[in-house]
C-alpha cells in the first residue's frame, strides 16, 4: 500500500514513541525524513539519527528520541502543510512559534531549514511542520 503522507507519517511515529516511552523509534528512510531529522537535531530536539536496515532489507532510519527528567523535549509537533493543502510563506512571512519557543521547518529553495535560518537568509518555501 502506498503511503500519501510521509512525513506526517515520520512525525506520529515519534509522537506515538514518545508517549510510549520509548528510547528510539525506526521509520521508512528517505532525503525529506533526513533532511527534517537534520533540523531537528540542529535544534536539540532529538538526539540524533543513523541508517539503518530492516527484516526485509529496505533501508530504515533510527530515531534517538530526547528527554528530560523523564519528559519528553518535544511537547508538540504538528504537520502544517499536508498533501490536501499546501501552505506557503514568504521570507518575512514565516511563522514564529509560541513566540520564537518553538521551531517551524522550512523547504525552501536552498534546502530544509528551521525558520529563524530561513529569516536570516531572506527565504521562503513550504512550511513543512512545527515544533514545540
Amino acid at each position: 500500500m502506498s503511503m500519501n503522507d510521509p512525513l506526517g507519517d515520520m512525525l506520529t511515529r515519534i509522537r506515538n514513541a514518545q508517549l510510549r516511552g520509548r528510547s528510539t523509534v525506526r521509520t521508512p528512510a528517505s532525503k525529506l525524513r533526513a533532511w527534517v531529522l537534520d533540523v531537528l537535531k540542529d535544534e536539540g530536539y532529538i538526539r540524533g539519527y543513523e541508517a539503518a536496515t530492516s527484516a526485509d532489507g529496505k533501508p530504515e532510519l533510527e530515531i534517538s528520541l530526547k528527554y528530560f527528567e523523564g519528559t519528553p523535549v518535544i511537547r508538540e509537533i504538528k504537520r502544517v502543510s499536508k498533501p490536501g493543502r499546501r501552505v506557503y510563506a514568504g521570507a518575512k512571512e514565516v511563522p514564529a512559534v509560541r513566540q520564537g519557543l518553538g521551531v517551524s521547518i522550512v523547504s525552501t529553495p536552498k534546502g530544509v531549514m528551521s525558520d529563524a535560518a530561513a529569516r536570516s537568509a531572506n527565504v521562503g518555501g513550504e512550511v513543512l511542520c512545527t515544533v514545540f
